[in-house]
């Protein structure tokens, strides 16, 4: 959970005797979207769930486990939306995340099953982020993989390294890594480095985009600072995708793109004010061999995101406007029905319970 949205400190809870204490928590939220510049599909304006989930797991001990079953949607800027029936269908099916682990010790611990990503400063599920829709340098990130993944932690610093399948390919080839340095309460330092070993020469479902799932390298390096009422989080990110005749890639292809999220609790109330201002730029031409990894090749955009939140016990609500502009974009790549526009503008509200 990045925030400002807080899970149920208290979750309902039942002992098993000689195996331990299982919590039961979840997510029962509901959306609704609207945008000026549609994609084929959309819908102008729509109301859907977001989340009804269910979360059973056991935290302590040396076995240890997490399951969340349930429908989700994913709401992304610049991408089209997808009803949670059909996200839940086409991504990670009804049960997205679930993985045993095992940890001997406090600062070692091995866990294996459908795993949520190491990389990225935003999370997959809409109640674990600022905003509601995560943003545009997301979109090029792994979310659910499928693998085994072991953490260690040595004083102040804590690594993980995770072989999966990389954008759920059920081709295990993508080896990441992470490291994080907490300098201190207010400020950490985490370094991301992953790729694909080899070739996946094959898309799955629409959770396994071709081309990202072929990058050599997707890299972050994230600044945390928390103090206060404050969260400030820049980040940076970079991908290469190396040419493929495979995958009918002709020429190196990459993206480089830079972040910051931002929230403001404000004082003595349960209100929260949440930003985030991203760009990002891709590679080559429409006629060099290049991927089209964005809005066409060589293609480029930034984005801005307003969220404000109301939270009080397990419920909670939140409105957000958000703007994506596009530039140097294809024809049939970009926004609106004919794939000509370059801005899209979107307003949401999402409402619910964490219980």
């Amino acid at each position: 959970m990045a925030g400002p949205l807080a899970v149920n400190v208290k979750p309902e809870s039942f002992d098993i005797p000689g195996f331990g204490k299982i919590y039961v928590s979840g997510a029962l939220t509901g959306l609704f979207l609207a945008e000026d510049t549609k994609f084929p599909g959309d819908r102008s304006d729509l109301a859907d769930v977001s989340n009804a989930q269910v979360f059973v797991q056991k935290v302590d001990g040396e076995f240890q486990f997490f399951i969340q079953a349930g429908a989700y949607s994913l709401p992304a800027l610049g991408s089209p939306y997808l009803t949670a029936g059909n996200a839940t269908t086409d991504l990670y099916g009804p049960m997205p995340q679930a993985f045993v682990k095992f940890a001997p010790t406090a600062s070692f611990s091995i866990e294996a099953g459908k795993l949520p990503t190491l990389i990225g400063a935003e999370y997959t599920f809409t109640y674990e982020n600022m905003n509601i829709e995560r943003g545009l340098l997301w979109n090029q990130e792994t979310a659910v993989s499928q693998g085994v993944q072991a953490n260690y932690t040595a004083g102040p610093v804590a690594f993980n390294v995770a072989w999966t399948d990389g954008y759920y390919s059920q081709r295990f080839n993508w080896l990441s890594g992470a490291a994080t340095w907490t300098i201190n309460p207010a400020n950490a330092l985490e370094l991301v480095v992953s790729g694909n070993l080899g070739t996946t020469d094959y898309s799955k479902s629409l959770a396994t985009p071709i081309y990202q799932n072929n990058n050599q390298q997707l890299d972050n390096l994230i600044y945390t600072y928390t103090s206060g009422a404050w969260v400030i989080q820049p980040y940076l990110q970079y991908t290469d995708l190396a040419s493929n005749g495979a995958i009918g890639v002709g020429k190196d292809t990459t993206t480089w793109g830079a972040a910051v999220l931002v929230n403001y609790a404000v004082p003595n109330t349960n209100y929260n004010i949440s930003g985030r201002v991203e760009y990002i730029t891709t590679s080559g031409s429409n006629t060099d061999g290049s991927a089209n990894l964005l809005y066409g090749a060589g293609s480029n955009a930034w984005s801005g995101t307003l969220t404000a939140t109301y939270q009080s016990g397990p419920l909670f609500t939140r409105a957000e406007v958000s703007l994506v502009q596009a530039s140097n974009t294809t024809s049939g790549f970009a926004f609106g029905t004919n794939g000509t526009d370059t801005s899209q503008f979107r307003f949401a509200v999402e409402a619910g319970i964490l219980f």
